[in-house]
């Protein structure tokens, strides 16, 4: 929900949903000119937040934002950049990396961009439900298992956005929008699926549980996530600040200005910090076969515009926030910032009243 959409140049590296072929480049080639294309964006050492030489090297995470354009409808082509920029992140110290809202296989834009998706029966909306669903990441399969073992080889805790297919069991016959975390091991530690879909949203996922309102331990600390929209719902928040998150990962398609609201309430109110990840997506990225609204004509034009940035505890953005490019926005953690912010708010402990007001999770996995 809540996604803008404004025109913007962005150089194409894959093909369109519909099949017209734009540029790819040659995987050796390939490399080397993203590697270049890839800005790396991080706030200047002075921001609160930041390691000073007043602070201890063992409280400091530096984590890292992947805003990075996907592949439409082409999974493994997303996986082999998405190695790629995990390693440029890890190569530069990060140890905690996020991507995008379904960075696999890309958030489905065309929902909000393309009327007829929405079109009961109609055979191309249904098409491309079709192609994504068949490009959507089964848990246990070789691309989710990728997926663990970019998290080991790069020893770093992975949290990553991807639509999720479920092929046999109860719910195999729908999508889920889901947020997989990984341990340095390469274990999936938190599987999040979306509690409700936004809007447009459910023409393709269905509603999720509390079964991932958890977190993860990483050196340090540990990290969870919402998705989207979720940061709206305050039981959820509350659900994830008992789960003692040192660093929160907010996945949305775009951050914009009420999304950058959200994210940096959510810092403050859980005293965290938080990677508010933004994906980039084209107008040429949108499936050939449906007809786009008018200000989309133009294939350069931007669909999401990433608006990725990192937030500390009292609420301060510590990066760059970065738009209209792919980036790694990069920034340094110091986690023992988050001692004295809950000396005046903690709103699991001190400023609450279990005695007036409780929540109460369902964590089965429906």
């Amino acid at each position: 929900g809540g996604r803008e959409r404004e025109r913007g140049g962005q150089e194409k590296s894959g093909k369109t949903g519909g099949g017209g072929k734009v540029r790819e480049e040659k995987a050796g080639e390939g490399r080397r000119r993203q590697a270049e294309r890839m800005a790396t964006s991080e706030g200047p050492s002075e921001n609160v937040g930041s390691a000073t030489s007043r602070t201890s090297n063992a409280s400091v995470v530096k984590a890292a934002i992947i805003q990075a354009r996907p592949v439409p409808f082409e999974t493994d082509a997303s996986l082999d950049k998405l190695a790629d920029l995990v390693a440029d992140a890890a190569r530069a110290g990060a140890t905690v990396v996020t991507a995008g809202e379904t960075f696999l296989p890309g958030y489905p834009a065309w929902i909000d961009s393309c009327p007829g998706a929405a079109i009961w029966d109609d055979p191309a909306a249904k098409e491309v439900f079709a192609a994504y669903r068949r490009e959507s990441i089964v848990i246990g399969s070789p691309r989710e298992q990728r997926l663990a073992a970019i998290a080991r080889e790069n020893k770093v805790t992975l949290v990553v956005g991807v639509s999720e297919r479920v092929d046999v069991g109860p719910g195999n016959g729908t999508l889920y929008n889901a947020l997989l975390t990984y341990t340095p091991a390469g274990e999936l530690a938190v599987h999040h699926r979306k509690l409700g879909p936004t809007y447009t949203e459910k023409l393709i996922w269905g509603p999720g549980d509390g079964h991932g309102l958890e977190s993860a331990a990483f050196e340090g600390g540990r990290v969870g996530g919402l998705i989207c929209w979720e940061h709206w719902m305050p039981l959820a928040r509350h659900a994830m600040h008992e789960a003692s998150e040192s660093v929160h990962v907010a996945v949305w398609p775009t951050v914009h200005d009420r999304h950058v609201v959200a994210s940096r309430s959510y810092a403050f109110e859980a005293r965290c910090f938080v990677l508010a990840a933004g994906q980039i997506q084209a107008a040429g990225d949108l499936p050939a076969s449906l007809a786009r609204i008018e200000s989309l004509a133009d294939d350069a034009a931007l669909v999401n515009r990433g608006g990725s940035c990192i937030i500390n505890p009292r609420g301060e953005i510590i990066s760059e926030q970065v738009w209209d490019a792919e980036a790694i926005i990069h920034a340094e953690c110091d986690l023992s910032m988050i001692d004295g912010e809950r000396m005046t708010l903690d709103v699991t402990g001190h400023y609450a009243r279990p005695d007036v007001l409780r929540l109460q999770v369902d964590r089965d996995r429906r």
